[in-house]
C-alpha cells in the first residue's frame, strides 16, 4: 500500500510538473501602438519671448510674469523721477529761453537783468542738454525693464542651492600693542 502510494505521489508529481511551466509570451502581439513620452520641462521654467513682449508693451508685466513683482516699483519709481526731471529741465530750459529771447527784444522786460547774452545762451544750452539727457536716460530705463524680464525669465531654471552662499559677518581681532581691527568678512562656499 505504501508502493502504491508512493507510485501516485510520483504520477501526479510529473503530471501537474508539466503544467506548471511558464507560459511563452508571444512578443508580437504585446507592441503597444504608442510611444510613451517623457517630458523634460520644467513647469517653473519662464519663457524668455513671453516676458520681453510683456514688459515691452506693459512696463512690469515681464517682472510679474517672472514672480520679481518686487521690481515694478523700481521700474515705476524710476520713471516717476525721471519725468519730474525732465519737466524740471524743462521748466528752466523754457524760463531761460523765454529770458534770452526779452533780452534780444527791446520791447519786453528782461526777467534776469544781471546775466548778459553769452550766461543766457550757456544757461538755456545748460538746461536743454540736462533735459533732453533725460529723455535718454527713459527710453535707458524702458530698455533696462524690457532686458531684466529676458534675462530673468532664461535664469528661472537656474538652481542656486545652498552650496552657493555669500555671507558677509563682522570681523574683530586684537592686533599687538593694544590695536584693534573691525572689519566684514566675506565667506564664499561653493
Amino acid at each position: 500500500m505504501i508502493l502504491i502510494r508512493i507510485i501516485a505521489v510520483f504520477v501526479i508529481s510529473f503530471v501537474t510538473l508539466e503544467r506548471t511551466h511558464a507560459q511563452r509570451i508571444d512578443t508580437l502581439n504585446n507592441i503597444r501602438d504608442e510611444i510613451p513620452v517623457i517630458d523634460l520641462r520644467d513647469k517653473n521654467v519662464k519663457d524668455p519671448k513671453k516676458a520681453t513682449i510683456l514688459s515691452a508693451v506693459i512696463p512690469g508685466a515681464g517682472q510679474v510674469y517672472n514672480e520679481k513683482a518686487w521690481k515694478v516699483p523700481l521700474i515705476y519709481g524710476g520713471f516717476a523721477t525721471n519725468i519730474f526731471f525732465i519737466d524740471f529741465n524743462n521748466r528752466r530750459y523754457q524760463f531761460l529761453l523765454d529770458a534770452l529771447r526779452a533780452f534780444d527784444d527791446p520791447d519786453r522786460e528782461n526777467p534776469l537783468p544781471n546775466l548778459n547774452r553769452d550766461g543766457l545762451v550757456r544757461q538755456v544750452n545748460f538746461w536743454r542738454r540736462n533735459r533732453d539727457l533725460n529723455y535718454f536716460i527713459f527710453i535707458g530705463i524702458y530698455a533696462l525693464n524690457i532686458v531684466d524680464a529676458h534675462v530673468d525669465a532664461h535664469l528661472s531654471s537656474f538652481d542656486v542651492s545652498d552650496d552657493l552662499t555669500f555671507r558677509l559677518e563682522p570681523v574683530y581681532e586684537n592686533l599687538w600693542a593694544g590695536n584693534n581691527m573691525f572689519g566684514l568678512s566675506l565667506k564664499i562656499n561653493f
